[in-house]
């Protein structure tokens, strides 16, 4: 309750002064169950359609609470509508979340996450962290977790490679994670941005 207050209190601070407002970090996973909301359904697959000049704020908040709860660097990342193809990085709402693969304890920080994420919760919600995240889907390590299958664990390699041997860490995404979220997690309109985000959480 304290870090929430002062939390809060920073991010009044902050705005009058004209600056970002920094978010607010939950003292551990356990404690992060949406002020009590239902949980979300699985987010469904919505593209990139339009461009953003900055990450939206529930991006920014959830990039922060990765490093800050997990460790590792990055955050919200967002990149020039200018060339083909679609990505959720061109409207604000993807986070790189920069972990190595092949270092034993930033794979465990990854793996951690990821059970935490797709646990169930005692409500008996599976995946209850990653939906009250809003997140659309993952990609780690050569491998791909969507919300709209229930994030079961696929085999990914992205369209510029031919195969894992000639694909680029990055490419591979072993060098980061990612994670998409929907337009209502990027906007911190799900519950897991309640006690997160001041004036985050579901629409009344």
């Amino acid at each position: 309750m304290r870090s929430l207050l002062v939390g809060t209190v920073l991010a009044l601070c902050a705005a009058l002064l004209g600056l970002t407002v920094p978010a607010v970090v939950p003292a551990a996973v356990a404690d992060v169950d949406g002020g009590g909301l239902p949980v979300e359904d699985y987010a469904s697959y919505d593209p990139q359609t339009t461009c953003a000049r900055q990450p939206k704020v529930g991006t920014v908040a959830l990039g922060q609470w990765l490093v800050a709860t997990y460790g590792g660097a990055g955050g919200a990342v967002n990149r020039p509508c200018s060339g083909s193809g679609t990505s959720e990085h061109k409207d604000g709402r993807a986070v790189d979340w920069t972990l190595d693969a092949d270092d034993p304890a930033d794979r465990k920080l990854a793996q951690q996450f990821l059970a935490d994420a797709f646990a169930t919760d005692a409500a008996g919600n599976p995946a209850a962290l990653a939906r009250r995240m809003g997140i659309m889907y993952v990609i780690w390590a050569d491998h791909y977790y969507a919300a709209y299958r229930q994030f079961g664990k696929e085999r990914y390699l992205s369209s510029s490679c031919r195969s894992t041997r000639r694909c680029s860490k990055t490419l591979r995404h072993r060098d980061h994670m990612h994670l998409s979220l929907s337009k209502a997690g990027a906007k911190a309109l799900t519950s897991f941005y309640v006690d997160l985000v001041p004036g985050g959480g579901p629409l009344a």
